[in-house]
C-alpha cells in the first residue's frame, strides 16, 4: 500500500516500537542503514512491530535532515537495527549467515563481536557460560535436550531455517530476569517474498576422518537415518524394576540385545559426509489479506573420528594416575523440518510455526592404558558403544496488531524435548601378562562390564502479551507493558547396572577371555560358571547388579514456573538525548524431586526486582554513546541440581549436580560509542562490567580413590567480570575488478577479566555423602582466590576479510578465529585448573551464482580448519603437562550445490 507521510514522521515510526523477533525480521533483509537524525527516538523491543523493507525508488536528493524540509515517500524505511534500537545488539542478517557458510547457527554465531561457542552448540556472551545467557526462537524459549543444560545447544539449529539472529547484550525488562551475557532470538524464514522450490546438497571431506581408520558398530537397521528402530528398545523387566529391583537374573539378563549393541568393528574407510535439504514456498493474495506458507527439511550424516591422549591425575605433583590412548567414532545424524503459515493485513499479522528437529550421534570408543588405577599395574583395554538420540518439536503462534499509536503483541508456544540414551555399554579389560591376553572376569579389579538406560522428556509452556502505546505528548514517549508466563517440567530416569557372576566373584575361563558379544552370549550367561554342586543350573551365571541409587537418584523430576510483569518508559529528554527505563517482577518457583532418600532435591521459590536503563546520547549527525545499568539473576539449571550421574559425549565425561545450588544475582554496566559513517559501515568501542553473587561453577572431582574423573557443581562466594571490545565494519570499491566488486573487512576483538572471589563462607561440595544431608565447605577449598570464572577467554579475535559482487551473487570471504585459553574444570583437590586451549581457526568460503537452463544455482566450496588446529584440555604443573583430552581436528572441505526454480 502506497503512503504519503512525512520523513520525520516516517523515522518515528520505524525506529520505535520494534520487538525482539521483529528486530530479527528486519535483519533478515537488506537493511537500508539509513542514518537518523539526532532526534529520532529509539527503538523498543518491549513491543512488536514488524518493519517491511523500504521500496528500492525511494530516494532525498539534496535532503538536509537539520533544515527541517518534508518530502513525499513510498514505503516505508527501515533504519539501521544496531544504531535503532536502544540496547546494545549484534545482528546476524540471512546474508551474513550465509556468508560464513556454516551450517548450523552456532557456527555463523562465532563471528559476533564477543561471542564464542564451547562444546556442544552453548554459546558464550562474553565469557559467560550458557547458564548466563538464553536462546529464543521467534521470542520464545525453548527447552534443551541436554540433561547438563536447560538452554538450548544452537548446533541443533541448522542455518536452513534460520532466517535471522539477533543477539542482545544488555537487558531490558521485556526479556526474562535470566540474563548475564546476552540473550539470542533465532527468527525462523517469514513469509516468502514469492514463490519458490528450492533444492540442494554437499559432500563433505575430513583429513582426519574420511577413508580413514575408525570404529563401529551395527546398531539398528534405520541407524543412517537417525532412528532406532527397536534394537535398543528398554525391556520391560527394566522399566518395570529398575527403581527397586536389586539383581536381576541370567534369564532376564539374556533378554538384551547383544551383538548388535556390543560388538565394535574397525573400519579402515569411514564414509564421506553428506547433506540434503528441500525448501519451498507460496504466496498469495486474497481480499486483501497475504498469505504466505513456507516448509524444510534436510537430512545429514557425518562422522568424525577422534584419536585422542586422555590422562588424569590426583598429585600435586602432577604424576599420572590414569593415561589411555583412546580412538573414538561420532557418527551424526541430523534430521529437521520447519513448516510456516502466515497472514498479513493492513498492519497487523499472524503467524504459526512448527519445527522439527531430530538430531542423534552414535558413538564407538576403544581406549588402552599402560597406566590405571585398581588393575594391579597391568594394561587396561576399554570399549564403549553409545546411542544418543536427541528430539525437539517447538509449535508457535506470534499476533502483531497495530492500532494507530496502540500496539499489541501476543505469543504462546508448546514446546517437547526429548532425549534417549540406551545400551550405554562399557567394558573393561586387563591384560594378563601369563597369558599375554586380555581378561574379563567380571571382578571390579579392572575388569568390568556395566550397561546404562537413561530417558529424558521435558514439555516447556510459555505464553507473552505486550502492549504499547505512543503517548500524545510534545516529545515522542511510548509506555509499554506486558506479561509472561513459563512452565517447564522435566522427567528423567537413568539405570544403572553391572555384570557380576550369581556370587559376586569372578567367572572362570575361558569364558572371561572372550570377546564382549561372546562374554554376554546366552550361552556365557547362563553356563560359564556352572558347577553343578554349588550352582542351580538353572539361576545362570551371569546376573545384573542394580547401581542406579548408589551412584546418585535413578529418577528426578524437576519443575520451573515463572510468572513476571514489567514496565517501561521510553521517550526523548531532551534533543539528541533518549532514555529507556523499566522495571521487572519476576517470581520462579524451582523443584528438584527425587525417588531416592539418600539423595534429596531441592526447591527454590524466589522473586526479583529487576530494574534496567539505558541513556543514549546522539551527540553528532552519525555517532552516539550508551550508558546502561541493571539488575539480572541466573538459576541453577535443572541437571546442575539433579543429584543423577550423565556422561556427556563431547568431552567424554561424567557429570553429577549438586542440590544445593542457588540462585546468582548480577550487576551489569556498560559504556558503548558508536559511529555509523556509511552504508552498512560502522565502529563500535565497549566497556563492560559485572558483579556476581553465588556464581555457579564447574568443580572437577574423584568419588572414590579408583574411579574416574567426573565434573561436580558448585558456586563461588562472588566474582566480577569486566572488559572491552571493538567493532569495525567497512568496505572498499573494487571498480577495477569490475562494476559492483567491493572489498568487504568485518573485525572485532574483545578482551574479558574475570575473577572469583574466593574466602572462608560455606559452600556446598560437589562430593555429597548420599546421607541426604549437605555437605558445606569452605570456598577455599573449591575455589583458588582471582582464579576466572569458567568458559572465559581473556581474547576473542574475529576478521572477515572478503570479495563479493554487489549486484550478483558472487563471494570468496576468508574468515579467522582466535580464542584464547580459556578455564573449562576447577581441578579437583586444588589442583590446577582444566584448561582449554582453542587457539587459531581459518576458514575459507566460496559462494557463486550461476544460472543454467534457466535455473538459478548457488555453488558453495568451503575449507574448514586450514589451520589443523587440535583440541586441547590440559592441567600444567610445575613438572609437566597433564592433558586431559588431546585429539587432531582435521581439515574439513566441502561442495555443494543449491538449485532455485
Amino acid at each position: 500500500m502506497t503512503r504519503q507521510i512525512a520523513f520525520a514522521t516516517l523515522l518515528a515510526a520505524t525506529t520505535q516500537l520494534v520487538s525482539p523477533a521483529a528486530l530479527a525480521q528486519v535483519a533478515g533483509t537488506a537493511p537500508s542503514d539509513q542514518t537518523a537524525p539526532p532526534s529520532a527516538p529509539a527503538a523498543d523491543p518491549a513491543v512488536t512491530q514488524d518493519v517491511p523493507e523500504a521500496e528500492p525508488e525511494v530516494s532525498a536528493p539534496g535532503f538536509d535532515p537539520g533544515a527541517g524540509e518534508e518530502i513525499v515517500v513510498t514505503g516505508r524505511n527501515i533504519p539501521n537495527v544496531v544504531r535503532a534500537t536502544p540496547q546494545v545488539v549484534s545482528v546476524l542478517s540471512t546474508e551474513d549467515i550465509a556468508r560464513t557458510g556454516e551450517g548450523d547457527i552456532a557456527g555463523a554465531l562465532t563471528r559476533v563481536t564477543g561471542l564464542s561457542v564451547v562444546g556442544n552448540g552453548f554459546v558464550f556472551v562474553r565469557g559467560l557460560g550458557d547458564r548466563y545467557s538464553s536462546s529464543l526462537l521467534n521470542g520464545s524459549p525453548l527447552p534443551s535436550p541436554e540433561p547438563l543444560r536447560r538452554t538450548v545447544p544452537l548446533d541443533i539449529f541448522p542455518t536452513t531455517i534460520v532466517g535471522s539472529a539477533l543477539v542482545q547484550k544488555t537487558y531490558s525488562v521485556n526479556y526474562a530476569g535470566e540474563f548475564g551475557g546476552g540473550v539470542i532470538n533465532l527468527t525462523t524464514r517469514a513469509v516468502p517474498e514469492e514463490s519458490f522450490v528450492q533444492v540442494g546438497g554437499s559432500l563433505g571431506y575430513d583429513s582426519a576422518t574420511t577413508n580413514q581408520f575408525g570404529y563401529v558398530y551395527d546398531g539398528g537397521r534405520l541407524d543412517s537415518l537417525g532412528y532406532d528402530t527397536g534394537e535398543r528398545d528398554m525391556p520391560a523387566f527394566i522399566r518395570l524394576g529398575g527403581l527397586n529391583t536389586s539383581v536381576f537374573y541370567s534369564s532376564q539378563v539374556a533378554q538384551l540385545t547383544n551383538a548388535e549393541t556390543t560388538l565394535l568393528q574397525r573400519n579402515d574407510h569411514i564414509p564421506v559426509n553428506w547433506n540434503g535439504e528441500i525448501s519451498a514456498g507460496h504466496t498469495l493474495d486474497v481480499s486483501g489479506v497475504r498469505l504466505g506458507i513456507i516448509a524444510t527439511a534436510s537430512l545429514g550424516n557425518s562422522f568424525l573420528t577422534r584419536e585422542a591422549v586422555q590422562q588424569d591425575t590426583a598429585d600435586q605433583s602432577g604424576a599420572l594416575r590414569s593415561d589411555f590412548r583412546t580412538v573414538l567414532t561420532d557418527n551424526r545424524i541430523t534430521n529437521n523440518g520447519m513448516f510456516g503459515l502466515g497472514a498479513e493485513f493492513g498492519e497487523h499479522k499472524i503467524r504459526w510455526t512448527t519445527l522439527y528437529i531430530h538430531d542423534t550421534l552414535k558413538q564407538a570408543r576403544l581406549s588402552a592404558a599402560t597406566v590405571y588405577p585398581n588393575s594391579s599395574g597391568d594394561a587396561v583395554l576399554q570399549q564403549n558403544t553409545n546411542w544418543f538420540e536427541r528430539q525437539l518439536i517447538d509449535t508457535q503462534l506470534a499476533t502483531e496488531f497495530k492500532f494507530d499509536d496502540f500496539t499489541v503483541d501476543l505469543r504462546g508456544s508448546f514446546a517437547n524435548t526429548q532425549r534417549n540414551a540406551p545400551y550405554e555399554r562399557f567394558f573393561s579389560y586387563r591384560l594378563d601378562p601369563v597369558r599375554n591376553a586380555y581378561v574379563n572376569s567380571l571382578n571390579g579389579l579392572g575388569e568390568s562390564a556395566t550397561i546404562a538406560f537413561s530417558e529424558l522428556d521435558e514439555d516447556l509452556w510459555s505464553a507473552q502479551a505486550d502492549f504499547g502505546y505512543k503517548l500524545p505528548f510534545a516529545r515522542p514517549v511510548t509506555v509499554s507493558a506486558g506479561y509472561y508466563f513459563s512452565d517447564a517440567q522435566r522427567q528423567s530416569t537413568r539405570f544403572d547396572f553391572r555384570y557380576r557372576s550369581f556370587d559376586g566373584g569372578s567367572i572362570p575361563a575361558p569364558a572371561s577371555y572372550l570377546r564382549p558379544d561372546m562374554l554376554l552370549s546366552i550361552d556365557s550367561i547362563m553356563n560359564a560358571c556352572v558347577n553343578p554342586t554349588t550352582v542351580p543350573e538353572e539361576d545362570g551365571c551371569i546376573r545384573l547388579f542394580n547401581l542406579s541409587n548408589a551412584q546418585g537418584a535413578a529418577e528426578y523430576n524437576a519443575q520451573l514456573r515463572i510468572n513476571a510483569g514489567y514496565v517501561q518508559l521510553e521517550g526523548e529528554l531532551a534533543d539528541g538525548l533518549r532514555a529507556t527505563a523499566g522495571v521487572r517482577y519476576e517470581k520462579g518457583e524451582q523443584s528438584v524431586t527425587t525417588n531416592s532418600a539418600l539423595f534429596q532435591g531441592t526447591h527454590l521459590n524466589n522473586g526479583y526486582w529487576l530494574p534496567a536503563a539505558t541513556i543514549t546520547w546522539n551527540f553528532a549527525q552519525d555517532m552516539q554513546f550508551r550508558l546502561h545499568g541493571s539488575k539480572t539473576i541466573a538459576r541453577p539449571q535443572f541437571r546442575e541440581l539433579a543429584p543423577q550421574v550423565y556422561r556427556d559425549f563431547e568431552s567424554d565425561r561424567l557429570f553429577f549436580g549438586n542440590p544445593e545450588l542457588v540462585d546468582a544475582k548480577l550487576l551489569n554496566f556498560e559504556g558503548r560509542w558508536e559511529w555509523f559513517f556509511g552504508r552498512n559501515q560502522r565502529i563500535t568501542a565497549a566497556g563492560f562490567y559485572k558483579k556476581i553473587d553465588n556464581p555457579t561453577e564447574q568443580v572437577a572431582f574423584f568419588p572414590t580413590p579408583d574411579s574416574a574423573l567426573q565434573t561436580g557443581f558448585s558456586y563461588a562466594p562472588s566474582a566480577t567480570l569486566w572488559g572491552g571490545e571493538v567493532e569495525v565494519q567497512k568496505y572498499f570499491p573494487l571498480e577495477f575488478l569490475g562494476a559492483g566488486r567491493r572489498l568487504m573487512l568485518v573485525a572485532n576483538y574483545t578482551y574479558t577479566k574475570s575473577s572469583i572471589n574466593s574466602d572462608d563462607t560455606l559452600v556446598p561440595s560437589p562430593i555429597q555423602n548420599g546421607s541426604g544431608v549437605a555437605v558445606l565447605v569452605p570456598a577455599t577449598q573449591l575455589f583458588r582466590d582471582g582464579a576466572p570464572l569458567t568458559g572465559q577467554s581473556d581474547h576473542l579475535v574475529n576478521v572477515q576479510v572478503g570479495i563479493e559482487d554487489t549486484d550478483s551473487l558472487s563471494q570468496l570471504t576468508l574468515l579467522f578465529n582466535y580464542a584464547s585459553d580459556r578455564v573449562t574444570n576447577r581441578g579437583a583437590n586444588l589442583l590446577p585448573d582444566i584448561v582449554e586451549r582453542p587457539g587459531i581457526r581459518l576458514d575459507l568460503v566460496a559462494r557463486q551464482g550461476l544460472t543454467l537452463g534457466g535455473v538459478d544455482f548457488e555453488l558453495k566450496l568451503e575449507g574448514r580448519n586450514l589451520t589443523g588446529t587440535r583440541y586441547r584440555e590440559f592441567q600444567q604443573f610445575e613438572a609437566g603437562t597433564v592433558d586431559i583430552n588431546r585429539y587432531r581436528l582435521g581439515r574439513v572441505f566441502s561442495a555443494g550445490l543449491t538449485a532455485k526454480f
